[in-house]
């Protein structure tokens, strides 16, 4: 298993992407592309807002929605519903990984694993189809927080 680490080379992937599509960016939405790239934990609108206006004041929340909402149907980031009410964002990547939720603080990590995946290949075989997608949330406690209630 591998657990995957941010890379600061994310931020000329989300204004390549956005070029490719012939998306114009303005220096707003350039902003809110960096704080997209360069964030490891998922933020949701309102944490990409406080990120945003720290560094340009002049950014409203509506202009990060509707930026938000632009790269989403872009294909260049993706939207998580981990089970907060809230939906979560990450840049979209080219490689696949599967999330590992903390349920206590809200810790969302990355991670690959060659037998997950051979599993879910074999399962999909077993019952007669080919699978051709998935996406695979791990819903967990901290393993010492169960050591404490004994």
């Amino acid at each position: 298993m591998t657990i995957l680490k941010s890379t600061s080379s994310k931020v000329n992937s989300i204004e390549s992407r956005c070029a490719a599509t012939g998306m114009r960016m303005t220096e707003q939405r350039r902003v809110i592309a960096r704080v997209l790239a360069e964030a490891d934990d998922h933020p949701d609108v309102e944490e990409l807002y406080r990120r945003c206006v720290a560094i340009d004041d002049k950014i409203s929340i509506s202009t990060v929605y509707r930026t938000v909402k632009l790269f989403e149907d872009a294909g260049i980031i993706e939207r998580h519903d981990f089970r907060e009410g809230r939906a979560r964002y990450e840049t979209m990547r080219d490689t696949h990984h599967d999330h590992l939720i903390n349920l206590r603080d809200g810790t969302v990590i990355e991670f690959t694993s060659e037998a997950i995946e051979a599993l879910q290949a074999e399962v999909a075989a077993k019952l007669g189809y080919k699978l051709v997608d998935h996406r695979l949330e791990l819903y967990c406690v901290p393993l010492d927080e169960d050591k404490s209630k004994q």
